[in-house]
């Protein structure tokens, strides 16, 4: 099979009165990525800067050791922090850096954190028994008997058995659940880091340091409570979610409509997620990941999802009236990322599903908005009759790039790309599509000339 181009099913062409505005609203806060990064590092150099302004300089290398122990001590408690800020879904965090992101800086965090407490297990053993002139078997038993310190080991136990369970490799053979479980106790390792680090000299001889410590860890528990427990509740009884239709969109493809009250509360965006919880027997211990389909409208939601995993294959089944407990709105892939005139929107299978909301909804006249949709032939296509009524409607570009992702010629090739959208390098570009094509688009728009920080994708994969 030969891979096909289509020729652009509504070609936009400029027209005399353009396509109304989106009515102002409040923006919500968000912060952005930068800041974020710069806080953490901020943070880190206060964290060095405690160390430093307590630090006895010595030669005797009992000292050297306990000096880099205390220093790597407090990066870890401090890292671990940061790791379970990341994860507490604060709105304005989600929206302004993205949940992808913010996942891809909490594994790479952890590895640094691993990383730490192992140097400080290290550095503070060798120091003890060159301090106390003993074996390390004999150090290692004296340190045991002291309560702070056989907390800490628990939770660095804990924490590697949560590193462990994270690797790639091992997360492939482990269920979801079985993964967040484990996962879990990197709050009970976060406690334990915590009594060991108050009982540590480089905080227990500062009443400030003390203070400004138990400030920190208070607040990222509030926030963790808040985010992660009460506001999923308070969430669930006020809006009262259940699905009122399953409707077949095409090969292994269904679209969900769930209907509930003051869905408006929500203020979900057009290209953001939720994280849904159904219950059924089978659904109800994992909360799956699926954008929004469709603009929210008269308290109706709706997402489309295609059986990739045992979860979404259940999805087919479910039926009328079953309850859903929902999270959210997560994700920056929103308007709010636009800042060019002309937009292209590059989706590859059901990657359409934010793609849609997005075609429908982002302000701009005719020819302002782009949609290139890859798929593997006709019959790939989801939501093919929506896309071309909003095409339609609003006088914009629709071209189905279809055909085998190893056919010779690839329709997402820069100089293709260029070919379809002549101007390519003054759009921006929002992607979403399998990790591999979106990787794979990524850089070919890079080398046809759109800058990096143009191009804004969110990546997941589901079960």
């Amino acid at each position: 099979m030969t891979t096909e181009v289509s020729e652009p099913l509504f070609d936009a062409r400029p027209a005399a009165r353009p396509f109304p505005q989106a009515p102002a609203a409040a923006p919500a806060p968000r912060l952005a990525p930068e800041r974020l990064r710069d806080a953490v590092v901020g943070g880190a150099g206060a964290v060095a800067l405690l160390w430093g302004l307590q630090a006895e300089p010595s030669a005797r290398l009992d000292a050297v050791f306990a000096t880099g122990a205390h220093l790597t001590g407090l990066l870890a408690g401090y890292g671990v922090l940061v790791m379970l800020f990341l994860m507490a879904r604060v709105p304005a965090v989600e929206h302004g850096v993205g949940a992808d992101r913010l996942a891809r800086w909490h594994a790479l965090g952890g590895r640094y954190v691993l990383g730490l407490v192992g140097a400080h297990a290290v550095l503070a053993l060798c120091g003890y028994a060159v301090h106390t002139r003993t074996d390390l078997v004999t150090a290692t038993l004296g340190l045991l008997s002291y309560p702070a310190l056989a907390a800490a080991t628990a939770g660095t136990v804990l924490l590697v058995a949560v590193g462990v369970t994270s690797a790639r490799a091992a997360r492939r053979r482990l269920r979801h659940e079985t993964w967040r479980a484990v996962h879990l106790f990197s709050h009970l390792a976060a406690a334990l880091g915590f009594v060991h680090q108050l009982a540590g000299p480089d905080l227990a001889g500062s009443l400030l340091a003390v203070w400004g410590w138990s400030m920190a860890h208070a607040t990222v528990a509030v926030l963790l409570v808040w985010y992660r427990i009460v506001v999923p509740v308070r969430q669930a009884l006020r809006h009262t979610l259940r699905v009122t239709e399953v409707r077949a969109e095409g090969r292994d493809v269904v679209s969900v409509t769930i209907r509930g009250t003051g869905l408006e509360r929500l203020c979900a965006e057009p290209g953001q997620f939720f994280r849904w919880r159904f219950l059924t027997r089978r659904l109800w211990r994992t909360a799956l990941p699926f954008s929004l389909s469709a603009p929210v409208h008269d308290d109706t939601l709706r997402i489309t999802v295609k059986a990739l995993g045992d979860h979404t294959r259940r999805i087919r089944r479910l039926r009328p009236g079953t309850r859903v407990l929902a999270t959210g709105p997560f994700g920056a892939l929103t308007a709010h990322r636009r800042t060019r005139r002309k937009v292209l929107l590059l989706a590859g299978g059901v990657g359409i599903t934010p793609m849609r909301a997005l075609f429908e909804t982002l302000p701009g006249g005719p020819g302002d908005v782009t949609l290139l949709y890859r798929a593997s032939d006709a019959e790939g296509l989801v939501l093919r009759e929506e896309l071309e009524r909003i095409a339609c409607r609003r006088q914009a570009a629709l071209h189905y790039l279809l055909g085998p992702s190893d056919a010779s010629f690839d329709p997402l090739a820069p100089q293709a790309l260029r070919n379809l959208v002549p101007d390519l390098a003054a759009h921006d570009v929002y992607l979403c599509g399998p990790p591999a094509m979106a990787r794979a688009a990524t850089d070919a728009l890079v080398r046809a000339g759109v800058p990096a920080r143009r191009i804004h994708s969110e990546d997941f994969s589901h079960d």
